[in-house]
């Protein structure tokens, strides 16, 4: 059975940091293309970032360039997003995900097959 367990996230004021951590089980393997998705309530899930399996390569959303990282550990089958200068409006529900084959386009939640069960960051002003 695959699945994607998610760890991090709660409550932080704006300006602070937040660590989120997506570790990989059953036939899930991290190693894997993976992504960050995050949905506000009323809102569709958005891509936030994305990282390839070797970890070389990496793509994000405008919203979050410069301070938000992701990175992965294979050898652990954990990704990871640093979320740093966080701000009110990245609040919402945070989902990580991955795809044995790279997606068309790395934002677009239909190209993943394996989702973690979710995880919400709210962020205070």
């Amino acid at each position: 059975q695959r699945q994607l367990v998610q760890s991090g996230g709660g409550s932080v004021q704006a300006g602070g940091s937040l660590t989120l951590s997506c570790a990989a089980s059953g036939s899930t393997n991290i190693t894997a293309y993976m992504a960050w998705f995050r949905q506000a309530p009323g809102k569709e899930r958005v891509g936030v970032g994305s990282i390839y399996p070797g970890g070389a390569r990496t793509y994000y959303a405008d919203s979050v360039k410069g301070r938000f990282t992701i990175s992965r550990d294979n050898g652990a089958n954990t990704g990871y997003l640093q979320m740093n200068s966080l701000k009110p409006e990245d609040t919402a529900m945070y989902y990580c995900a991955a795809a044995r084959w790279a997606p068309v386009n790395w934002a677009h939640a239909a190209g993943y097959t394996d989702w973690g069960q979710g995880t919400q960051v709210t962020v205070s002003s």
